[in-house]
């Protein structure tokens, strides 16, 4: 990969767009790589090198992003927003996402969706290293793909989880394409769904008649924008991969696999249907179903994802932070048949909450907290039904989440469940999901 890098980057004026995870190592590979004419780091934030590197010329402040004139190639971070359309530019922009995937495209499964993949993506690579197989994992699951390429070898199966902003400018994709779901999500980022969607389909809109992209049925390629060949997966519905309760079908291999849900970590619907992309991936690349069981059976389920806090005096704790959408909140509350109280809110992206409303309105929650922005207006918003909200004596709108868990606390009694899923960002409010996820353990736990 470095040969490639250096013939990329050859007496050319090299910038780093973004100085964050990413964009530092970025910064050693191509040091390593050499050959550059001058690199250059741009970043909102200011940057401090060590003395050896004061030959790297810095950009920062507010007007960093007008840096890229300079520079005849610019490796952009995934978090980093181009203020005009990429062809707009003389530059050559690149990411390490794209030039990793030129060298390794082969070997790599790359999952994506709006809700889903760090599950999928993780479970995969766990069982994929339990069965013995040469594996590695990268991407957007918090490990850039920079990091890890002196560890690969010709074997080995690299699983990397992809956001939208690393496929956004993406020019090929990965030998196995995974698309789990598109919901509408990052819209102060985009501003419409539509360029969101065409984010997410750069996943499979560059593969070859020799790929293979396991699809949700119900996001399914339009005709003709798709040329690999395509593994359909459904929930109670006809596909090549079915999913009907805990129980796996993949009829054209006349394979069944029942998943062991008394066994296992991972909870609800939405994770099987996980479990089941991983299952048909797995079959393909030829793991038994022994090995696969073996580890399913011993993966442990990501922080926020409507994950187990504790249990205390009775009442159980389900810490779903990463949940920043109507659906996924929706189904946490499926998931878990005894929860009595549910928090909700966050900040308000003006995402489309209908779903949402319509369904607290008539659910089995007795305790429905709402905070925040999103909370006040989800709450606006079910008093605007035609029916009105049908349980008053069951909504309460608070300010923020210290007050909802005290809340909670009163509310929730033993022998029930108490979940935080949001279905909103936490930016503004929190640095990020996990930050807010952790606030909320520390809350349950605190004796006031």
């Amino acid at each position: 990969m470095l040969q490639m890098i250096r013939e990329l980057i050859a007496n050319k004026k090299v910038l780093l767009l973004g100085f964050g995870r990413e964009g530092r190592s970025s910064f050693e590979v191509i040091k390593k790589a050499g050959g550059y004419q001058l690199l250059g780091i741009a970043d909102m934030a200011n940057i401090t090198l060590p003395v050896e590197e004061q030959n790297v010329a810095l950009h920062t402040g507010p007007t960093y992003r007008d840096a890229m004139e300079q520079y005849d190639v610019v490796f952009k971070s995934p978090g980093v927003v181009l203020e005009k359309d990429i062809s707009e530019y003389e530059c050559d922009i690149v990411s390490q996402t794209e030039i990793f995937f030129r060298r390794y495209k082969e070997q790599i499964v790359g999952i994506t969706g709006t809700k889903g993949k760090s599950t999928t993506t993780s479970l995969l690579y766990h069982i994929l290293k339990e069965s013995g197989t040469d594996c590695m994992i990268a991407g957007n699951i918090g490990i850039p793909v920079f990091e890890r390429y002196e560890d690969i070898t010709e074997k080995t199966v690299i699983v990397v989880e992809l956001s939208c902003h690393q496929l956004e400018y993406m020019t090929v994709a990965p030998n196995i394409a995974v698309l789990i779901n598109v919901y509408e999500e990052h819209l102060d980022h985009y501003g419409t769904v539509e360029k969101y969607v065409a984010a997410k389909q750069n996943i499979y809109k560059n593969q070859t008649e020799s790929d293979t992209l396991y699809c949700n049925i119900d996001f399914l390629p339009e005709v003709g924008t798709c040329r690999s060949r395509i593994v359909t997966v459904g929930m109670e519905k006809q596909a090549d991969i079915m999913l009907h309760g805990n129980t796996v079908q993949i009829p054209e291999k006349k394979l069944q696999y029942v998943i062991p849900t008394d066994e296992i970590q991972l909870m609800g619907q939405h994770n099987y249907f996980d479990i089941a992309i991983d299952y048909g991936i797995c079959m393909q690349l030829g793991i038994s179903e022994e090995a696969f069981t073996a580890g399913l059976k011993t993966y442990e389920t990501l922080p926020h994802r409507l994950h187990f806090v504790a249990n205390i005096g009775g009442v159980k704790y389900y810490d779903d932070s990463i949940s920043t959408i109507g659906t996924t909140t929706i189904e946490a509350l499926n998931t878990l048949k005894d929860a009595e109280t549910v928090l909700i809110g966050g900040m308000d992206r003006g995402i489309d909450y209908s779903d949402l409303t319509s369904y607290l309105n008539q659910c089995h929650v007795p305790n429905i907290i709402l905070m925040e922005a999103t909370g006040k207006r989800i709450y606006k918003e079910m008093m605007e039904l035609p029916e009105g909200i049908r349980y008053p004596e069951h909504v309460f709108v608070v300010e923020h989440l210290e007050d909802a868990v005290k809340l909670a606390k009163e509310r929730t009694t033993p022998g029930h469940s108490c979940v935080l899923s949001p279905a909103a960002a936490s930016y503004g409010i929190f640095n990020n999901f996990e930050e807010r996820g952790d606030r909320f353990a520390e809350l349950v736990k605190s004796e006031a």
